[in-house]
């Protein structure tokens, strides 16, 4: 009689933590802290746009020179942006499959079938809505210029005053960025505990740097419209 062969076979590590709950957190963790990363800089290099348009300009050309001449024109830029896109598009999805998970999970033979999200459960699934639209639209207003018809390349000083000149710019700029502002101040505690980092000593220190790093990027990226709208940045 012949031996039956055994031909099923485990799944790949990768595909197993990836299919678990802890390993999309984990991927959300780690993405959200690229992000958080990539945030801070930005908002940095955004503040120079105080010191005029000269050293605003010679900082954006800068952005696109760095590593030459090891590097060529923009294959820095460039190395950022993959991995910012692949940090959103992980984050995201991991997010999101995270959400239609804990939704199926919900027990259903209860009176109230529809239990109430937490506050700062809500907050995250539509403030991450509201960042995914503003990506997209930031891109196009200033990236790309392909909402922007003032645009033009090679000018981001002048960019940037342009767009905060019209009301509709201020708008989504200040609501997307109140919306940065509670989604760092609970996922970067989120982060924290998913990461084993977290602990009932560092608690409040952890929920303090939260709210801090939200704050500090709130008031930092929403500086710059308000210097524009009030005539400070010019």
């Amino acid at each position: 009689m012949a031996l039956a062969t055994r031909t099923d076979r485990r799944p790949p590590f990768a595909r197993t933590v990836w299919d678990s709950t802890v390993g999309k957190k984990t991927v959300m963790a780690v993405s959200g802290l690229i992000m958080l990363l990539y945030l801070v800089v930005h908002m940095i290099g955004n503040l120079k746009i105080f010191f005029g348009a000269g050293e605003f300009d010679h900082y954006a050309h800068w952005l696109r020179t760095v590593g030459e001449p090891f590097m060529h024109y923009e294959w820095t830029l460039w190395l950022v942006r993959v991995v910012l896109v692949v940090a959103v598009v992980a984050h995201a999805v991991s997010a999101y499959q995270l959400s239609r998970r804990d939704i199926r999970a919900r027990p259903s033979g209860y009176a109230h079938k529809k239990r109430r999200a937490s506050y700062a459960t809500r907050t995250m699934r539509w403030g991450g809505i509201i960042l995914g639209l503003f990506i997209v639209w930031h891109i196009l207003d200033l990236t790309t210029g392909t909402v922007h018809p003032g645009f033009r390349h090679g000018h981001p000083y002048r960019n940037v005053v342009d767009t905060f000149s019209t009301w509709y710019g201020n708008v989504v700029y200040i609501v997307a960025m109140l919306a940065l502002g509670l989604h760092v101040r609970h996922g970067f505690w989120s982060a924290a505990q998913t990461l084993g980092v977290g602990s009932r000593t560092r608690d409040r220190a952890l929920k303090t740097l939260a709210n801090v790093l939200a704050l500090l990027l709130t008031a930092g990226f929403i500086a710059v419209p308000v210097a524009v709208m009030t005539g400070v940045v010019s």
